[in-house]
């Protein structure tokens, strides 16, 4: 299955284009949701997929941050599997992998909570690349 995926600064250099080219809200968000999960792992990938879709990834995908009219959605691979006590999964709640949130203009971004969940989907990923060498 082919992702048309870019990798590192080429896909970094993607994304500072798509928040430019958004010019509203919609891409000051991405830039803050960016910048917190690069303040959660420093070590984070950038990556461009699926013909267009930045995503964040260590030790595998962490979360992806879809652009769309009404919302800015941020959809963790393996959220089913992530604790949430801050409650920020608000959509993608049906599936048995898949957890998002959706981000709509003027709404707060709990960054304290958001960075745990970040840190969180890290510690799945290098758990499950532990257990499988």
């Amino acid at each position: 299955m082919k992702t048309d995926k870019v990798e590192s600064d080429e896909a970094s250099a993607l994304i500072d284009e798509r928040i430019r080219e958004l010019a509203d809200w919609r891409g000051e968000t991405l830039s803050r949701i960016r910048k917190i999960i690069h303040q959660a792992d420093p070590e984070v990938i950038e990556e461009w997929k699926w013909r267009g879709v930045p995503v964040w990834s260590h030790a595998g995908i962490l979360c992806t941050g879809e652009t769309y009219r009404q919302v800015v959605k941020m959809t963790f691979a393996k959220g089913a599997s992530l604790d949430d006590p801050s409650k920020l999964f608000n959509s993608s709640l049906e599936g048995n992998t898949r957890r998002a949130i959706d981000i709509h203009e003027g709404e707060a971004i709990d960054e304290k909570a958001l960075k745990a969940l970040v840190q969180a989907a890290i510690v799945l990923n290098t758990s499950r690349t532990q257990s499988k060498k």
